[in-house]
């Protein structure tokens, strides 16, 4: 892919959090609500002429992120790279923040560079949810045990094709097949998370795979149905998703 900036022109790596509540997600959106458009906005105050901000993928409405990834071509030497990351924020709304800014080569791409991705999921596992919980977890009263959680989460490791834990968005992706290297099951007190690490996910692989999760530790369906979801990738799909503000894009792995 042939996407090097042109002479006079640098290439800057961002990483932003956000605050998902509040925006339609990361990608441009005819109300100009997405984060993207949010930020290239920013980019449009300071320089006075529009630019193209590309994500390392897109994270729903509702959606939270530690540490999104993507790229801008500016005018060359026009700043420092933590002048852009100040200059930047102070025209951002406070529930985006880039975090970090570095000058990259011009064969970085956010997207097409990436190795993988870290998701985090919270659950908020308690009869009472915590008033500060809403909106940044999912609440599920009834206790989950985490050895149940693990022992189920272990069949998803490694490559599979992951159709039945997959919804539509416009095309098909060419492939479903993925590899789910690790999910981490834990227990803080009423916080419990899956963190999930993989090479890349489809739209809604995380949040229907934890509500499928979930679903079977607390006996609503047996592990028979997981397995033959994942035997029959596409001929069944689960139904089951967990809500968007439970999740987190934790990082980009480059």
């Amino acid at each position: 892919m042939n996407d090097r900036p042109p002479p006079g022109i640098e290439r800057l790596h961002l990483t932003i959090a956000y605050d998902g509540r509040t925006f339609a997600g990361w990608q441009s959106q005819p109300n100009r609500n997405g984060v993207q458009d949010h930020i290239e906005a920013a980019f449009a105050k300071i320089l006075e002429q529009p630019v193209r901000v590309l994500g390392a993928g897109r994270t729903d409405a509702g959606v939270h992120a530690l540490a999104q990834a993507a790229h801008v071509d500016v005018p060359a030497r026009r700043f420092p790279a933590p002048t852009w990351r100040v200059a930047l924020n102070g025209n951002l709304l406070s529930g985006i923040r880039i975090t970090a800014c570095r000058r990259v080569t011009p064969e970085f791409h956010a997207r097409f560079s990436a190795r993988g991705k870290v998701y985090r999921y919270r659950i908020w596992n308690t009869e009472t949810f915590h008033p500060l919980e809403v909106g940044r977890a999912w609440h599920v009263p009834k206790r989950l045990e985490i050895d149940d959680l693990m022992i189920y989460a272990r069949q998803f490791r490694g490559r599979h094709d992951f159709a039945s834990f997959a919804a539509n968005r416009g095309a098909p992706p060419e492939t479903s097949v993925r590899n789910l290297h690790e999910i981490q099951v834990r227990r803080h007190g009423s916080l419990v998370t899956l963190e999930f690490t993989g090479d890349g996910f489809l739209y809604r692989m995380v949040r229907m795979i934890t509500g499928s999760l979930v679903q079977v530790a607390l006996g609503r369906k047996d592990a028979d149905w997981l397995k033959e979801l994942l035997r029959m990738p596409g001929e069944k799909k689960t139904h089951h998703t967990a809500p968007a503000d439970g999740l987190y894009l934790v990082r980009v792995l480059y």
